[in-house]
């Protein structure tokens, strides 16, 4: 039980750090870069409370996070390539 308290905090704070290199990254890749590592740390987070609820419809929810980060990252990229 003590675990998924330690794990939460130190998510929050991994989020939180994450955040502000979205708002204030210097250029626009390390925001891309931080707001996919953010969308992969909120999975992860699901993935804990689904085994800490005993509830696997957050497994499906966390599947779909990860699936929309990864698209909408790789759309992103394109976009700030120019080729798109």
């Amino acid at each position: 039980m003590i675990e998924f308290l330690i794990a939460s905090l130190l998510f929050v704070v991994l989020a939180f750090s994450l955040l502000y290199r979205v708002f204030k990254g210097p250029t626009a890749a390390d925001r891309l870069c931080a707001a996919d590592s953010l969308d992969l740390v909120c999975a992860t987070a699901l993935v804990l409370y689904a085994l800490y609820s005993g509830r696997s419809v957050y497994l499906d929810i966390a599947l779909v996070v990860a699936l929309l980060g990864f698209v909408s990252t790789v759309f992103v990229a394109r976009y700030l390539e120019r080729r798109l």
